[in-house]
């Protein structure tokens, strides 16, 4: 239950509603400099830091936009450090948003830029590998988390 140190959660009231422009250039900039923040503090304490993971989703507003405007300040901040990204993209089947393609689109960009190595995960592959190899008929998002953890 208490995988993650209290001190390390970043929560806010509003998300980015399925709009990159909204995770990197309104919400975004406003969470920003407290994520980095905890960022820092916690690579202080750390003797020799090699890098980052990062887990995101580029089809909506807060995995794409606010992913792309991490990865930029990481860069900024950290710039030789190595940055390896997992990002799931999302597939016309299983879509949930209109704007998907776009938000994954403007993210590639970052990815491209920021990354050192960017893993890629097929949202609809992910779904199919849960449903025909696990036997799970309906997929959850946490068997899909799970898979990809």
């Amino acid at each position: 239950r208490q995988l993650f140190h209290p001190d390390q959660l970043i929560t806010g009231k509003e998300d980015a509603a399925n709009n990159y422009a909204r995770g990197h250039y309104t919400i975004g900039k406003e969470m920003v400099d407290g994520c980095l923040d905890k960022i820092r503090r916690l690579a202080d304490q750390c003797t020799g830091l090699q890098g980052f993971l990062l887990f995101h989703s580029v089809g909506g507003g807060t995995g794409s936009g606010f992913g792309s405007l991490l990865l930029e300040r990481l860069s900024v901040d950290y710039g030789k450090k190595s940055k390896l990204d997992f990002c799931i993209y999302p597939s016309p089947q299983i879509s949930t948003a209109v704007v998907e393609p776009y938000n994954s689109v403007l993210s590639t960009h970052a990815l491209l830029e920021h990354t050192d190595v960017a893993f890629m995960l097929d949202n609809e592959a992910i779904y199919d590998i849960c449903r025909r190899s696990l036997d799970i008929e309906r997929p959850s998002y946490i068997n899909l988390n799970r898979l990809v953890a």
